[in-house]
Parts: C-alpha cells; structure tokens; sequence
C-alpha cells in the first residue's frame, strides 16, 4: 500500500458538512480513510465497467484490510446508465443484500454513477450514508460535490432527482491516469467554468497550464481539482439546495442540456463537450444582447478551441445527428422543461466579462430562439 498524500477542503453544512481529499493514493487507502465515518462495517460499491476493471479490486482490497465487507454492481459504461431501468437494478441489488440503514453506498465512478448511486443511496430505506470516490476528472471537479443526485428521463437531463450529501469525496488524481483523452478534455471543461462565473485570475492561470492538465501533469492536475473544489465548496456551503447563487453552476449547461437532450445520450456528445459548446454559446448570446465585450466571447471560444474542445452546435449535428441541422422549436422546448424555468419564466446564466457571470430570469426568449436559429447554421 502506498502512503497517501493529500489536501483536506470542506463543506460547511452544519451537520451535514464534509470532507473533500484530493491527492494521490486514496483509492489505495480508502478503507482507512472512510472507516472512522461508517456506522457498519458492511458497503456497496456501485461502479461501471470502465472503473472496475482498472480499479476496483483495489478499492476491495484497500476495504477488506480494514475489516469493511463489500458487495460491488457493475454497471454499463455510459449516459445511457442514469435511467429509471438502471436505478431499478441498483435497488433490487442493495435490497438483495439486504442492505439495512447503517450500511454505506459508495459511488465509484464518473458523474454517472456518482449521480445514480447517489439517487440510490437517498432514497433506499428512506436514505443511507454514500460516499463519493469519484474518477474522472468531470466527477472530481463538479459532479461529487454538493449532493446534486438523480437520473435523466426522455424529456430531459436530471429531472429526477434529490439532494443527498456524500459523507467524504476522495479525488484521487492517480485514477486520471486511466481516464480516455476524450473525457480528460470532457472534464476539463467544467474546471474552466469555475474560472468564467467568479475567478478571472483562475482563467488566466487556466491558459498558461490547461494543457499541462489534460496532458497528465500531476502537479497541475492537482491544482485545477482543488481550485475547482473549493469554488464549488465555497458556493454550496452559501447554498446548499440552489434557490440563489448556486445557479451560477450551470454557466452554459441550459444551452448544453438541451443539446444532451437531442443526441439521446449515446455517447456522441459527452456533457463535457455538451458544456463546452454552451459556455461559448453563453458568452455569445451575452455579446449580442449588449451584455459583454465581443473579445470576451473571442477568448473563451480560443481558450476551448486551444485545448481541443467544441465550441459550436454543428458539433452535435455532425456527430450525434448524422448531419442532421438541430431544430431549434426542439431545443427550445428541451429548455422549457429545465429545472431553472419558475413560473413560466428560465433563468440563464449570463455574462459582463470573464468572471463575471450572473443570474437574469428576464431574457426574451424570443431572442433566444433567433440566437440559436443562427448558432445552429454556423
């Protein structure tokens, strides 16, 4: 077993805050690590097939030397996994096994699995512990912290779902190691996200190293994951449920869900990639409402374009659609279902400037649908 190393954040919710440990070795040592937080010696490790055949006999060893047993499901790779069928099977697994309400769940995996078991964990036996080992950089930045859990249905992604806190996140950047190029750069853009709502020095220090992150620079790695953790962090412990500020989170993800929503989650547009289109598209739409400086939106195009990341709907067209040109009355209704709409009204994520994002439920969306007209022909 290799010594492990790490730094410690926390989220500050009262008693229901958490530790957050990025570093090397955690999967290694997970079981010394999560055993003084257990009620029960007794977890389920819900993973998906990319992560258990890289690491998952670790986690089991790193468990059963502290005298944890564990049951572990396996499930598809893929998008496709956060469905009703899908969370079926992890119930009827848990049930099986008799699982009671001392036992622990833990996610092991990418944001689809931390956000299915997580669902799982909340609403078995009306709730029980979960912890968050997430995998992938996307999961590592966003997606295990702040206790967002669900699954998507055909009208939409992650509309169905509950707030579940993890007890401990353990981020280990050794795991990024197996992560495929193309969702090393999905995760990335959630990173620079952080730097676009609140942290324009953290953007900067983004174009000067992005590339040592998605090129396996451990150190830098390290760096992007907890920069990016302590802003989420930070804005959870303000709010927890996103009834305010939270909702800077989804900079780009109205315009980059409804795209998700028309590839069917197949695999042809990662949410990452799904991201990185919207981001830019939210940039765009706040220069042609008179909001923000054209060069903004030239710099945050580059800055993704640069690393290798799309920035445009044809993207989507060309890869999920077969060519297809996106309709926008489909994207347009695709938002209408958002989480964000309140009384008939959405709430986007615009934008002044780099690290200027803010909240405005009051965009003509008449507007919106002539922007997309034009960002679907590009």
């Amino acid at each position: 077993m290799n010594k492990e190393t790490f730094e410690r954040l926390t989220v500050d919710l009262g008693d229901r805050s958490y530790d957050i440990l990025v570093g090397e070795n955690l999967i290694a040592n997970a079981g010394k690590l999560i055993q003084p937080l257990m009620r029960q010696k007794r977890t389920f490790i819900i993973t998906d097939e990319n992560v258990a055949k890289h690491h998952l006999s670790t986690l089991e060893e790193a468990l059963s030397s502290e005298g944890i047993s564990c049951n572990s499901l396996t499930l598809p790779y893929g998008e496709q996994t956060k469905s009703f069928s899908q969370l079926e099977r992890v119930i009827d697994f848990l049930l099986e096994h008799k699982i009671d309400r001392k036992a622990t769940i833990i996610a092991f995996g990418g944001g689809v699995i931390g956000d299915l078991a997580g669902f799982a964990a909340a609403i078995v036996m009306r709730g029980v512990d979960f912890i968050q080992i997430p995998t992938t950089l996307l999961s590592q930045v966003d997606s295990s912290v702040g206790g967002k859990t669900g699954i998507n249905t055909a009208r939409g992604k992650n509309l169905v779902g509950n707030f579940h806190q993890p007890r401990i996140v353990l981020a280990d950047i050794g795991a990024l190691k197996t992560l495929p190029h193309r969702e090393l750069l999905a995760g990335y853009a959630e990173v620079v996200k952080y730097g676009l709502i609140n942290d324009p020095a953290f953007f900067e220090w983004l174009e000067k190293n992005g590339q040592r992150v998605i090129n396996g620079d451990i150190l830098a790695q390290t760096e992007a994951v907890l920069t990016s953790c302590k802003a989420k962090a930070d804005i959870v412990t303000q709010d927890e449920k996103e009834s305010g500020v939270r909702g800077l989170l989804n900079l780009g993800h109205t315009f980059g869900h409804a795209l998700e929503a028309e590839a069917r989650y197949n695999g042809s547009l990662l949410h990452g990639e799904a991201i990185s289109i919207g981001m830019v598209m939210a940039h765009d739409i706040s220069v042609e409402l008179g909001l923000s400086a054209p060069e903004v939106a030239k710099t945050v195009r580059s800055h993704f374009e640069s690393i290798g990341l799309p920035v445009e709907a044809s993207f989507v067209s060309s890869n999920a659609l077969g060519g297809k040109r996106l309709e926008v009355s489909r994207l347009m209704d695709h938002m209408s279902r958002d989480k964000k709409v309140s009384d008939g009204r959405l709430t986007f994520v615009m934008t002044k400037g780099i690290g200027q994002a803010y909240l405005d439920n009051a965009v003509d969306m008449t507007a919106v649908a002539d922007f997309l007209e034009r960002a679907v022909t590009k």
